[in-house]
C-alpha cells in the first residue's frame, strides 16, 4: 500500500511549502486595495497544486526505494531473484510497458509498483510476502503490480490530485480573506489572519481532499486485480492471493508509504481508505468469470 499515501504526503507538503514561501512574497495573496482578483487566483491555485502534484510524481520511485530500503536486483543472487526477473519481465512483455526495475525489500508480506513513467517504473515486493506465498501467487501480486503500472495509475492521480489541490489552494485564500477582513475587520485582508487562516485550511482541506484520492485508489485495486487475472489468464492466481493475504497481519509499511501496496485498506474511517476488503475484491474477480 505504499506509494498513493507517499504521494499524497510529498504533495501536501510541496504545495505548503510553495504556498507559504509564495505568499511571504506576496503572491497570490489580496491586492493592495484589499480585494480579491478571482482570475489571477485561480491561476495562482493552478500553479501551485499542479507543481506539488507533479514533483511528487517525479520524485516517487527514488522516494519509495529510500522509505522502504528496497534493493533494486542489479544481477540476481540466487534463483528466487532470477525468478522474480524472469516472471516481471514476461509480465511486463504482455502488458506491453518497459521491463520495470524489480527490488526486494526487508518486511512482511507486501508488495508495491512506483514510477513517473510505464518504461522506467519499479516493481518492489517483500522478503515476507516470498517467504509466506506459493510461487503462483506471487506471480499474481506481481501481475497485480504490473497491471497498475500499465494502467497509468500514477498519472491519473497526479491529474486527480493536481485538481484537488487547485481547489484546497483557491478556497483556503478565500476563507482566509474572509476572516482577516470581514472577522477580524482588517480592511487590507492581508493581515496575520489571513495568513495563519490560509495554513489551517489548506491542511484541512487537504486531508478532507484525500477523501476523492483515497476514493480513486479503492477503484484502481479492482483495475489492478482484474488486470493481473488477464496477465495470467485466470482469476484464480489472484483470488488465491488475496485470500492468503487476508488471513495474515498487513504488511507493516512506512505511514507515509501505506497506501500503495498489494494489501491494506485498513484506516479509522472507510472514507479515507485506500483499499477495499479483501472480501469485496475477491468478489469482483469472481464475477469476471
Amino acid at each position: 500500500m505504499k506509494r498513493i499515501v507517499l504521494f499524497i504526503a510529498t504533495n501536501l507538503a510541496v504545495m505548503l511549502v510553495l504556498s507559504i514561501v509564495l505568499s511571504l512574497l506576496g503572491i497570490g495573496r489580496p491586492g493592495a486595495g484589499g480585494q480579491l482578483e478571482m482570475g489571477g487566483l485561480l491561476a495562482f491555485s493552478l500553479v501551485v497544486g499542479f507543481t506539488g502534484s507533479i514533483i511528487s510524481l517525479l520524485i516517487s520511485k527514488p522516494m519509495a526505494k529510500w522509505t522502504t530500503g528496497a534493493r533494486v536486483i542489479d544481477a540476481p543472487q540466487n534463483s528466487t531473484e532470477q525468478w522474480l526477473l524472469s516472471t516481471v519481465q514476461r509480465l511486463a512483455q504482455r502488458a506491453g510497458i518497459g521491463m520495470p526495475e524489480v527490488a526486494v525489500y526487508d518486511g512482511e508480506p507486501n508488495a508495491f509498483a512506483t514510477g513517473a513513467f510505464k518504461n522506467s517504473a519499479l516493481v518492489a515486493v517483500s522478503t515476507g510476502l516470498l517467504q509466506s506465498m506459493n510461487r503462483e501467487e506471487v506471480e499474481a501480486v506481481l501481475g497485480h503490480e504490473v497491471a497498475h503500472i500499465a494502467n497509468g495509475d500514477m498519472v491519473t492521480l497526479t491529474l486527480i490530485q493536481g485538481v484537488v489541490n487547485t481547489f484546497v489552494v483557491f478556497f483556503a485564500r478565500i476563507v482566509g480573506f474572509f476572516v482577516d477582513k470581514v472577522l477580524l475587520r482588517n480592511e487590507g485582508g492581508r493581515g496575520p489572519g489571513y495568513m495563519i487562516t490560509v495554513f489551517i485550511c489548506e491542511i484541512v482541506f487537504g486531508l478532507l481532499a484525500s477523501i476523492i484520492v483515497a476514493w480513486f485508489s479503492r477503484k484502481r485495486e479492482f483495475r489492478a486485480d482484474a488486470g493481473s487475472a488477464r496477465l495470467l489468464g485466470s482469476t484464480a492466481p489472484m483470488q488465491n492471493a488475496l485470500a492468503r493475504l487476508g488471513g495474515m497481519e498487513p504488511g507493516g509499511l512506512p505511514q507515509n508509504m501505506a497506501a500503495s501496496g498489494i494489501s491494506g485498506g485498513g484506516g479509522w474511517s472507510a472514507l479515507f481508505s485506500t483499499h477495499p476488503p479483501f472480501e469485496e475484491r475477491i468478489a469482483a474477480l469472481q464475477a469476471l468469470r
